[in-house]
């Protein structure tokens, strides 16, 4: 079963992450940014969401972090939640 680790920042609207994605771009830090604008529990770990399993997330989700480069700010990727910017830092 494929693992993966990664880190996100949710927001209530895809403006709100299209700003900080360009913050991201700038070179902000991307666990600062999830502690001051992350709506998920996560965000106090600096979006940190460890290790978890393809299925574990909700589709849209699990895409990105299973598709997508690893090491690159990915989204906004709209879920039930909000919009996400998300990224994967190892998979397996």
């Amino acid at each position: 079963m494929a693992k993966a680790a990664a880190v996100h920042i949710l927001v209530d609207s895809e403006k709100k992450a299209l700003e900080l994605k360009a913050e991201l771009a700038k070179g902000a830090n991307f666990a600062e940014l999830a502690k001051r604008h992350s709506l998920c529990p996560s965000g106090k770990q600096g979006g940190d969401l460890g290790e978890f399993r393809r299925g574990d997330m909700v589709k849209a989700f699990d895409q990105v972090v299973f598709n997508k480069p690893v090491l690159e700010v990915h989204g906004p990727v709209k879920t039930q939640f909000g919009y996400h910017l998300i990224k994967t830092l190892y998979r397996s």
